[in-house]
């Protein structure tokens, strides 16, 4: 479904990401992992088309995208949730909500979405014309997937959706995220805690100052001895 070959990233004179190669399948769920710094949320952004690529290819569903700008990647199926959520404060969830449905066209595909997601997310529908800014930080997450979900999107790009939230919040989050992936939509997750986050995917890939050093089965990297030190403190 996405394919990365090569992909480079830069910050004025700085190389954010030094060659990076990944694939994601249909269906999947991909953990992304690395320490802060190491380039994860610059490749999501550039995937999404938010920052530009300085080098290789980005190919989605047969179609290289690098290059168009990020309305049109998101017409082709791809949203993002980004780090830190970033809702409209003083609009309303549903608001909210609507906002992310700016690319759809077919209104009766924007209130199918909008039921779906007060499905997924109950206490949305129940705080639907409430502030968005004044929300819990779980809550307010789980608007900020809503709201990516209200494009339709068949691959959906997910950055530290655990950040900052309570343990048994993060828990609920997972959950969430699984049953999304179950609906048929692939996650492409970068996430802080690596052992959720390995737990929740297929497959996956570390991320080292720009560059992939490791990838495989999740399980496998679960064992992998490099990962357990650098990344679940064992």
């Amino acid at each position: 479904m996405l394919s990365l070959d090569g992909v480079r990233a830069f910050y004025g004179p700085i190389e954010a990401l030094k060659g990076v190669s990944l694939r994601v399948d249909e269906g999947e769920i991909v953990s992304l992992l690395g320490a802060n710094g190491a380039g994860k949320t610059t490749t999501l952004m550039t995937i999404s088309g938010v920052n530009k690529t300085g080098g290789g290819s980005i190919v989605y569903n047969g179609k290289r995208i690098d290059g168009l700008p990020p309305h049109e990647i998101v017409k082709l199926g791809l949203s993002q949730v980004p780090e830190g959520r970033r809702i409209f404060s003083r609009l309303s969830v549903k608001e909210n909500l609507e906002m992310g449905a700016y690319t759809v066209k077919d209104n009766a595909l924007a209130e199918k979405n909008l039921r779906e997601v007060y499905d997924l997310f109950p206490v949305l529908a129940e705080r639907q014309s409430q502030q968005g800014g004044t929300l819990s930080g779980g809550e307010q997450q789980m608007l900020a997937i809503g709201r990516a979900l209200m494009s339709s999107p068949r691959l959906l790009l997910l950055d530290e959706p655990s950040l900052g939230l309570a343990p048994i919040i993060v828990t609920k989050i997972f959950r969430i995220i699984k049953d999304i992936n179950q609906r048929g939509v692939t996650v492409l997750l970068v996430e802080q805690n690596a052992k959720a986050a390995l737990n929740l995917a297929d497959r996956a890939y570390v991320l080292e100052t720009g560059r992939i050093t490791l990838e495989g089965p999740a399980k496998e990297l679960l064992e992998n001895e490099k990962v357990r030190k650098a990344y679940l403190g064992e």
